[in-house]
């Protein structure tokens, strides 16, 4: 019994070196192992090679999960989620909860894009729309129906839909969807105008 103690203490030992997600599937492997090779079953580990820079001899091979796969968790949004001021929107377009879950999804407390066509070829149209659901997405949470400049250019451009020449005429001949009077720069966001709302609610429905 004093060996398999001193084994446990070993293994106990031998894991703490490893990071604390890995350190509970190290020592059973281990224990395992041992326990397996004393009652005559003994059990072949596959060792992977040593890494030269760390001097260190093989560990019990784990099997970890990517940190891009760890599973971040991805939710439908929930009528909580929503803003008051997001539900009022809502329920004047005669729209629901499920318009919104086909077109984003939460993860790790952020909203996302669903979406991936929207539904024109237009680059101005393109970089209105954006802008329009950039605007929900905010109001979802805030209350705000307001989209960030920065942020429509980041979506435009990864969307190929940036036009640079063009971005400030596209917001001008789309003035009356918006709160200024001109768009020029220094303007670093925009509301929606209540005609703004509107053809978001279309927008909304057009891409279901």
């Amino acid at each position: 019994m004093s060996k398999l103690k001193d084994k446990v203490e070993e293994f106990a030992e031998i894991a703490k070196g490893l990071p604390d997600n890995l350190q509970v599937v190290c020592f059973e492997l281990l224990l395992k192992h041992h326990i397996d090779a004393a009652g005559g079953r003994p059990t072949k580990v596959a060792e992977p090679a040593p890494d030269p820079a760390s001097g260190a001899g093989p560990l019990p091979p784990v099997q970890v999960t990517p940190p891009a796969e760890a599973g971040t968790k991805q939710e439908d949004l929930k009528p909580a989620d929503l803003h008051l001021k997001a539900k009022k929107f809502l329920e004047k377009h005669a729209l629901s909860i499920d318009h919104l879950n086909n077109l984003f999804f939460k993860e790790e407390g952020a909203l996302k894009p669903l979406y991936e066509d929207l539904k024109t070829t237009r680059m101005s149209e393109s970089q209105i729309r954006i802008t329009l659901l950039i605007a929900l997405r905010c109001a979802i949470s805030t209350g705000e129906f307001e989209a960030m400049i920065e942020v429509v250019k980041q979506e435009c451009t990864e969307r190929k839909c940036y036009d640079g020449g063009n971005f400030g005429n596209n917001f001008n001949n789309n003035k009356s969807l918006f709160d200024f009077d001109k768009f020029a720069r220094g303007i670093t966001s925009v509301k929606l105008s209540e005609l703004g709302r509107k053809e978001l609610a279309d927008v909304i429905q057009e891409l279901q």
